[in-house]
């Protein structure tokens, strides 16, 4: 065994700030890495030191290997802890950290590798009899072989990222004409998310449950299901809402999970914590999903009913620990709501914005977990997520009830936020299920199906408007700065009055210009403009100036918080003025292109 002494976090926001805090329980010092945007972090300020990674968006900061690797050298650490996303399931970031002499805290880059791989997970799979719906044995090359597999297997398809997870890079084809655009977005997603771009296709079974089983294993073999979770409540094939245990499972069905699991997991030579994802179809036929070869968003509620500290539990298995115990017995019932800037009445749309208040809930089972603090921004560049709200109770029913007091408790002021889309949920009779199993009808597309109509009518939550200028703030004595010196983060005192406001290289802050704002107004009042809905990146640009465009057409993709939205015609006619280029940033409002009507010539 090792004893581990220093962890760098080479992650950001709520898991960082998670991760940290175990391992300051642990009695172990921590280090952590920010982008430019997160300088004042809290999950920066919470580590015990904390440097620079120099840029703004993830390819360049929390994507940059050699970056992360010469901090851990500089610092002294001995351990790295990649959270959730990010590098956490690349296996050639697991071998580099090993072979620099330091811990690596998650599964051996073999397992990384093929598991991480969900093409060689389904080959796994099934040397262990798990049970799987039809797939490709191996990724396709084009769109053409997707075409191909559903000409032989049917549609619905999902064409899925390879690598990675959190339901980026996974698209769902219910016609043959929608592939192609979905197999190019599913492969920008994946290249932007996880820095590879390889897909794979399996038949999507139409509205399943989505079932996952946490799991623990230590280098003598044994491999230990923690607890059962029911993550169905999804936008995007990305979860919302998840609970532990997994409600209405018969014992067969749990039975089933539990075996193939530890199956997988101990073919595979597998270490640490994971999660073993399946499908659970209308019919209760169960379907492998895939492995996550890391801690997932969701284990808070896994914590909540088995008293176990999944953190904690990773570090110890880092070091050369073993479980000690070969079954967990769970006690009462806990839901997690992740908090989400995004507009759930526009579709979810991302809302990147600048929080100016913020109260969360407190008393009996809750539990909250974030990594944002009132003022802070939130960025575009990095994904939606704000915070997790964690209810415990002694049955689901309780759970239940305490939810929906802590949502009204809970205030998030100055940005749009999921928080009108948990506060109904929690009293829709399809989730809440009173009269037991048969009433409970949430699936994997619910949000998009049977909710769409209540979906549109959820009030928007619109940044507040100052009513009056601030208090001017009275003259201090002395002042806090954050200052970097050779790229590591301090914080220094200074006579008050000597701080200078700067922006993220150094250089003055200069008043937003408002010219693309003024512009979209201008251009909307006569209805040709094509207006962004949200902050973002182009990533795709469809049309060009002087095409023709039918009501419905794509016209360009925007990415924003590392999902991509399609913007398309808002009527026919002919493209002009385009002002979007692939990697250019765009503002809420921003005119995209004008779309004028044809001429009657052009008409016949």
């Amino acid at each position: 065994m090792r004893r581990l002494t220093k962890v760098l976090i080479a992650n950001r926001g709520e898991i960082a700030v998670r991760v940290a805090r175990g391992c300051t329980d642990a009695g172990i010092a921590t280090v952590g890495v920010y982008a430019d945007s997160d300088r004042d972090a809290l999950h920066v300020k919470l580590c015990d030191e904390a440097f620079a990674l120099h840029g703004e968006r993830a390819a360049e900061t929390y994507l940059d290997a050699g970056k992360i690797l010469e901090v851990a050298r500089r610092s002294g650490a001995d351990a790295v802890h990649p959270g959730y996303g990010f590098l956490s399931e690349n296996a050639g970031f697991a071998q580099a950290v090993l072979d620099a002499g330091l811990v690596w805290i998650g599964p051996p880059p073999a397992a990384i590798e093929a598991l991480g791989d969900k093409v060689t997970a389904r080959h796994i799979a099934q040397r262990v009899g798990a049970p799987l719906v039809p797939g490709t044995a191996d990724p396709v090359a084009d769109a053409d072989e997707i075409l191909a597999f559903a000409d032989a297997n049917g549609l619905p398809i999902a064409i899925k990222a390879a690598f990675g997870g959190g339901g980026r890079g996974l698209k769902v084809a219910r016609t043959r004409e929608e592939i192609p655009e979905m197999f190019d977005s599913a492969v920008r997603e994946a290249v932007a998310a996880f820095g590879r771009g390889e897909c794979f296709v399996e038949r999507f079974l139409d509205r399943p449950r989505h079932v996952e089983t946490q799991c623990l294993a230590d280098v003598a073999g044994n491999v230990v299901v923690v607890s059962t979770r029911d993550c169905s409540l999804q936008r995007r094939h990305q979860k919302l809402v998840e609970e532990a245990p997994a409600p209405f499972l018969t014992a067969e069905q749990e039975a089933e999970l539990v075996r193939a699991s530890q199956a997988i997991l101990r073919e595979a030579g597998y270490v640490g914590a994971g999660t073993c994802e399946f499908l659970v179809g209308q019919d209760g036929t169960i379907s492998f999903l895939e492995v996550n070869t890391r801690l997932q968003v969701e284990h808070p509620v896994t914590e909540e009913v088995s008293g176990i500290d999944l953190v904690r539990e990773q570090l110890r298995l880092a070091a050369g620990e073993e479980l000690g115990y070969s079954e967990v017995a769970t006690r009462g019932h806990a839901i997690e709501m992740r908090i989400n800037g995004e507009d759930p009445a526009s579709g979810f749309l991302p809302s990147p914005g600048t929080i100016t208040s913020l109260t969360w809930p407190s008393g009996p089972g809750v539990r909250v977990e974030t990594g944002v603090v009132a003022g802070d921004t939130v960025s575009g560049a990095f994904d939606s997520l704000l915070a997790k709200l964690i209810i415990t109770g002694a049955t689901r029913e309780q759970a239940l009830q305490r939810a929906r007091r802590a949502l009204r408790e809970i205030e998030i002021v100055g940005m749009p936020t999921v928080l009108p889309f948990h506060r109904s949920v929690m009293t829709e009779p399809d989730f809440v299920a009173d009269e037991g199993a048969g009433s409970f009808r949430v699936h994997t597309t619910w949000i998009e199906t049977d909710y769409a109509g209540k979906l549109r009518t959820l009030p928007t939550t619109r940044p507040a408007v100052p009513t009056s200028a601030p208090a001017e703030r009275p003259v201090q004595a002395t002042e806090r700065v954050v200052v970097e010196v050779g790229g590591k983060r301090l914080e220094v005192v200074i006579p008050a009055g000597m701080g200078i406001s700067t922006g993220p290289r150094g250089a003055a802050r200069r008043p937003a210009r408002r010219s693309s704002i003024a512009r979209a107004m201008s251009a909307a009042a006569n209805g040709a403009a094509l207006t962004s809905p949200m902050q973002g990146t182009i990533v795709k640009v469809a049309v060009a100036d002087g095409e023709t465009v039918a009501e419905g057409d794509l016209v360009v993709v925007l990415e924003a918080m590392k999902m991509e939205q399609p913007l398309v015609a808002h009527r026919a006619g002919r493209v002009h003025s385009m002002q979007a280029g692939v990697g250019q940033n765009i503002a809420t409002g921003a005119v995209i292109c004008q779309i004028d009507p044809l001429d009657d010539a052009e008409l016949h």
